[in-house]
């Protein structure tokens, strides 16, 4: 198939078997969701993860012609054309990342095994009608922010409701590390066409396991957004957790393994050709 974009994603990939296609958000790189995914994986083999990098973010290009996230779709189509083709997979997204996930669930519908959404941006996608929630630092640490470099501290407790070490170092390196190196002109370029054409809600339901997971306080895209979301994925487990902000899955590491765990066992007991 022709690629549209000619666009090459840089990406990481572990394992064999089954494909597993994981997006992660907006600025940060494949990095948060290596870190997130990798422990679930690990103890279940069979699965071969990738772990690209999108357009302007990690080591992926962002050309010119990559001016919308229609074109950031189409770059993901290509990859999953590359480096997939026509066999059926599970993918997963995270917040900006769980939009395009969506949309690709729609465009390859009898594809996509099942679907996962990690603090997605939902309809209201950076609109005055999005609600996102009040974030609260439910587990304050004066005495470790004090202790950390300026850089570090200002990104962290800008986003952090649980602030101890481990949190911080797996902020550090699977969010922040991505955050340093993202192409801020090429994402301004992006952000002023950030409404896909196509909603990814348009058409006829996704009818396979899927998971939507949300953080309480999470202020950037919320819980509520993401609930209205449920008619159109009846096979959704929906999950809104407490002391957890828009970094989820490293603020309630064990309750996420554990729900990622639970919708992989749903999709591997899907009766074939379901």
């Amino acid at each position: 198939m022709p690629q549209r974009t000619q666009v090459e994603l840089h990406f990481a990939e572990q394992g064999d078997g089954v494909p597993v296609l994981a997006l992660h958000g907006w600025e940060p790189d494949h990095r948060l969701m290596l870190g997130a995914l990798e422990p679930v994986f690990s103890r279940r083999p069979g699965y071969r993860r990738l772990y690209p990098d999108l357009p302007a973010m990690g080591q992926s290009p962002a050309p010119a012609r990559i001016a919308s996230s229609d074109d950031m779709l189409a770059a993901v189509e290509d990859f999953v054309d590359d480096h997939i083709g026509d066999q059926p997979f599970l993918l997963l997204g995270e917040s900006y990342g769980g939009y395009l996930a969506r949309a690709l669930a729609r465009t390859r519908r009898d594809q996509v095994l099942g679907l996962a959404l990690i603090c997605p941006s939902a309809r209201r996608v950076e609109t005055a009608e999005s609600r996102p929630a009040p974030r609260l630092v439910l587990r304050p640490d004066p005495a470790l922010i004090s202790s950390l470099d300026a850089h570090i501290a200002e990104a962290f407790t800008s986003v952090a409701v649980v602030e101890t070490p481990e949190v911080v170092r797996r902020f550090r390196e699977e969010v922040l590390a991505g955050l340093d190196i993202a192409d801020t002109r090429a994402l301004e370029r992006i952000r002023r066409n950030w409404q896909l054409t196509h909603e990814p809600e348009d058409g006829e339901p996704f009818t396979r396991p899927a998971l939507i997971l949300a953080g309480r306080q999470d202020d950037s895209v919320g819980y509520l957004d993401q609930f209205d979301l449920l008619p159109h994925y009846p096979r959704a487990t929906y999950v809104v957790l407490d002391t957890a902000g828009h970094n989820l899955q490293i603020e309630q590491p064990e309750l996420f393994t554990a729900l990622v765990s639970e919708w992989l066992d749903r999709i591997a007991t899907e009766p074939a050709g379901s």
